[in-house]
């Protein structure tokens, strides 16, 4: 699979959401990472058929978009930013409900609904009502109907956004499962679930490409700027305001402040490996 995003534009008023914005795609798991605001929903939102870009093309296999735009369709699977829930239906409802809209075969959508509830731990909430799930439950819910086609194409949009670090993990190891021989797009704001689970990154700001490798490669460009500095409980904090502190450490006796910048600090300033999180911050910092 390979999709080519080129020259994408979307305005909202005065508000330029994409400009420009090109990318080439293959088979992999990216993170799409931005702030909020970067243009990343609506990139995703452009991507699944709901809203048309101002110009641009989308190329799929060397096809343009609008050529096979019903067959694109039948590839992708879509967990939205918000998504929404039938919360009076029972789990199995909603995933029978949701595999009927996606023209299932009765016998294909029974055996898939019953494979993913296993591969999704929901096997044992099939009665429950949606309603009464957990969050964290709720998103692997939406996981497995974003899966009921076996779509060559995921899109998740935050799908990790509200839940505790045990779901998040839990999330992220599910969305490793599904990599292979499939296109995966995880856009987020956080990067840690970027840098556990991708092959490789994208970074948006203001509608534009910014970055784009994989998190090693980011990671590594920030080389020789990353910096620790110890200083005592009662320092004055204010003399960093106008640095990136990227972490800081209470210990016992001291503050340990992770600092990113071009150059050190101060004399006794100690260089740290970098982070795709410290890349982050450097590039798409204020």
């Amino acid at each position: 699979m390979q999709l080519s995003i080129r020259n994408l534009s979307k305005s909202y008023g005065r508000l330029q959401a994409l400009d420009n914005f090109s990318v080439e795609l293959e088979n992999g798991l990216y993170g799409l990472l931005g702030v909020n605001g970067a243009g990343k929903t609506t990139f995703l939102r452009i991507l699944v058929g709901l809203l048309r870009a101002d110009i641009g093309e989308i190329w799929v296999d060397g096809q343009k978009l609008e050529e096979k735009r019903q067959s694109f369709f039948q590839m992708l699977g879509y967990l939205p930013q918000a998504p929404l829930f039938y919360h009076d239906f029972t789990v199995l409802e909603f995933l029978g409900y949701m595999a009927a809209l996606k023209e299932l075969p009765p016998k294909l959508a029974k055996r898939r609904i019953h494979e993913l509830l296993e591969t999704v731990n929901l096997s044992n909430s099939v009665k429950q009502k949606v309603g009464e799930l957990s969050g964290g439950m709720r998103q692997r819910l939406g996981i497995a109907q974003a899966m009921l086609n076996d779509p060559k194409i995921l899109i998740l949009d935050e799908p990790t956004a509200g839940l505790d670090p045990q779901e998040r993990i839990r999330f992220r190891n599910l969305i490793s499962q599904f990599g292979g021989d499939r296109l995966i797009l995880l856009a987020t704001h956080i990067v840690p679930d970027v840098e556990a689970i991708a092959n490789r990154v994208i970074v948006l700001e203001r509608g534009k490409l910014l970055l784009h490798g994989t998190p090693e490669q980011l990671a590594d460009s920030l080389n020789g700027k990353v910096w620790l500095i110890d200083e005592s409980l009662d320092c004055d904090l204010s003399v960093y305001a106008t640095q990136r502190i990227a972490n800081m450490i209470k210990h016992p006796s001291h503050l340990t402040l992770r600092l990113v910048q071009d150059n050190p600090p101060s004399a006794d300033a100690r260089p740290a490996a970098p982070t795709l999180e410290d890349a982050f911050l450097y590039y798409c910092g204020s």
